[in-house]
């Protein structure tokens, strides 16, 4: 089969592989249908994920039809349509059991796949502890619908859900990109009092008047005048940072009010200095990134009642065999790319 391979720093490349096997009875193997790039993905590819693995197939946004399943298999079959989570888990160990399955202790535990074990940029791919980590799909929902469930979504999900919203607040959320769209839509879920989005990009910002015209809208220069503005108690009652910027980084402490939380979404490619001694008085709680996607089954509910839309992401769309392609547009940020759908292999005559 084709897959997209972590070669070494800053080099992908698209190239054959076996078709994956069977390596334990809670195992299943997926026929990807449809895919996506993240910008996780391009963290690896720049070398700021030290746990990735040379060699292995790259990507962990996906949906597919089971082919196969281990002998321990129960939730799902061959046949079924299923999102993939991006994390994989046992659900038995101590942080499983607390729903933090991004940290379970399982050597496959967490972020694995695309990470530390073949991923999903591929035709197929193997799914450990497959009861946990594949969802069956609706039949009223798409797999377009359904694309984000494992990843994106289930990380603007798990921080809004962390994050204690209530309908008095004030929400900043730093970042209109895929996560921070992502993350809008689950804030909105909450009904927050007011909801406020930082962006630069003239074509985010656009993207989310035309789409959310009840959204206040910012800009970087002018955030922190911006959120005084409009807010009550001087300062937003909850920040979600998903910009991943030494910037957004500070803007985001800067434009919490006293005692608000600011939760940390975004994944950073160099460590982030905290400056306690500016802070002081400010006594804000930190929340820090890392999804647990446990939630996968609600979210896919929510989308099935027409609660969530992620559909007007993908921008996009490029076959398997032209994913080197879909990866220059969405590392340079071409052409007001925001998603990219991976399709399945064209044939080439």
């Amino acid at each position: 089969m084709l897959a997209y391979t972590y070669i070494s720093k800053g080099n992908f490349k698209l190239q054959e592989k076996p078709l994956p096997q069977i390596e334990d009875s809670r195992d299943a193997i997926v026929r990807v249908t449809l895919g996506s790039i993240c910008t996780s993905d391009l963290h690896i590819k720049h070398g700021s994920v030290p746990r990735a693995v040379p060699g292995i197939t790259v990507g962990h946004e996906m949906v597919g039809i089971v082919e196969q399943t281990g002998a321990d298999v129960t939730t799902v079959k061959p046949g079924d349509r299923v999102t993939v989570n991006v994390e994989t888990f046992c659900g038995e160990c101590f942080f499983c059991q607390k729903g933090f399955v991004n940290n379970c202790t399982d050597p496959h535990g967490g972020w694995a796949l695309g990470c530390r074990i073949d991923g999903g940029q591929a035709e197929y791919v193997r799914v450990p502890y497959a009861d946990s980590g594949l969802n069956r799909i609706p039949d009223t929902v798409s797999d377009e619908q359904a694309l984000f469930v494992g990843d994106v979504l289930a990380t603007g999900f798990w921080a809004a859900r962390i994050s204690e919203i209530t309908e008095d607040d004030t929400v900043l959320i730093i970042g209109a990109g895929p996560t921070g769209i992502c993350t809008l839509l689950c804030v909105m879920l909450k009904n927050p009092k007011r909801i406020i989005v930082c962006e630069k990009s003239p074509e985010r910002i656009q993207f989310v008047r035309e789409h959310y015209p009840d959204v206040l809208i910012t800009e970087p220069e002018t955030c922190q005048k911006f959120v005084l503005e409009h807010s009550d108690h001087g300062g937003a009652d909850v920040v979600l940072e998903v910009a991943g910027s030494d910037d957004s980084f500070h803007l985001a402490w800067e434009c919490a009010r006293p005692n608000a939380i600011v939760t940390v979404v975004a994944l950073y490619d160099k460590p982030q200095l905290l400056p306690l001694p500016n802070m002081y008085g400010k006594n804000l709680t930190f929340k820090t990134g890392g999804v647990d996607g446990c939630d996968c089954a609600e979210i896919l509910h929510l989308i099935e009642e027409g609660k969530i839309d992620t559909t007007p992401l993908l921008t996009h769309r490029f076959p398997l065999n032209e994913i080197e392609k879909a990866y220059h547009i969405f590392e340079n940020k071409l052409d007001g790319v925001i998603k990219i759908a991976i399709t399945k292999v064209h044939p080439v005559f």
